[in-house]
């Protein structure tokens, strides 16, 4: 694979409609120089593996049940779990991971080998930055927006840390909220999940254009060097 093709794995939990969106981009260069090289579950019958394989994609199955032994901690299955999750990605090199409905909550025992071998982790989380951090933030923004509270929402896409949702966006779109229409929480999740699958991509593209800028800039730094020593 050529140097200037971005290696991603992508990470989920559920049937994958964002996967597919970013698979679609890949093939139609809607996310040029980009190729998935792995797609990773937690969940066995995830639908968004069977999207992977279709597309001639390998994918990976890491569940956290296996780990939760009588009398093991459950931090400490949590964060051994994590731990061979970086082994398992790392294993592939990839350039980026991008977290598409990932519903696992990353420890450090993840994201520090991660950061240490240079690899970027970014998430789709459907809430404006510093709101409704967590799961079921559509509905919990739904409700505040009943309570006269907020009038808008969004979607986000961020680099992951430690603290869940609070890594800096790469990418913000806001949401306001329909009067006579997104009272129905099946309406607004729909109207919701179809500007993720923008956001993702848009979000995606970002993150490969800056790694890209990176990787030439050391083959340049680097083509310098050799012929200073020539």
């Amino acid at each position: 694979m050529s140097n200037d093709t971005v290696r991603i794995t992508v990470m989920i939990s559920g049937s994958g409609t964002n996967l597919q969106a970013l698979i679609d981009a890949t093939k139609d260069d809607t996310l040029p120089n980009a190729s998935i090289i792995r797609v990773i579950s937690n969940r066995a019958k995830a639908y968004g593996l069977e999207r992977a394989r279709n597309a001639s994609i390998p994918t990976a199955y890491h569940n956290l049940v296996k780990y939760k032994k009588p009398g093991v901690d459950e931090q400490l299955a949590r964060s051994e779990y994590d731990r061979d999750l970086a082994q398992l990605v790392l294993r592939d090199s990839p350039d980026l991971i991008i977290c598409a409905g990932w519903m696992h909550v990353l420890a450090p025992s993840f994201l520090d080998p991660v950061s240490e071998a240079g690899i970027e982790v970014i998430n789709l989380h459907p809430a404006l930055p510093g709101q409704f951090d967590g799961a079921n933030a559509i509905s919990r923004a739904q409700q505040a927006w009943l309570d006269g509270q907020i009038d808008k929402t969004g979607v986000m896409i961020h680099k992951v840390i430690a603290e869940v949702d609070r890594g800096d966006p790469l990418l913000v779109k806001e949401i306001r909220f329909i009067e006579g229409v997104d009272e129905d929480m099946v309406s607004l999740e729909q109207r919701i999940h179809e500007i993720e699958h923008q956001a993702i991509v848009q979000g995606a593209t970002i993150a490969c254009k800056a790694i890209l800028e990176t990787k030439n800039s050391n083959r340049t730094n680097q083509d310098c060097y050799n012929e200073t020593k020539t």
